[in-house]
């Protein structure tokens, strides 16, 4: 799936390394799922075909506005 095909949920984050689209964001698939992109955690290790990522408080908050929740 392309970027392109995503409704962006969030803005640019104004934190530290963001740099055009390399911030944390919250994206929304046409199907109404959630795709997050952020920083790789390394909390756990997750099952395989999943990953961690972290991302600012903000961002979700951010989000979450944007979906009326």
């Amino acid at each position: 799936m392309a970027r392109e095909e995503l409704t962006r949920l969030t803005s640019k984050f104004n934190g530290p390394n963001c740099d055009d689209d390399d911030c944390p964001n919250v994206y929304r698939t046409a199907g109404g799922a959630i795709v997050v992109q952020g920083d790789v955690s390394t909390a756990f290790t997750p099952p395989a075909g999943e990953a961690l990522v972290e991302i600012p408080e903000a961002v979700l908050r951010e989000a979450v506005r944007a979906l009326g929740w």
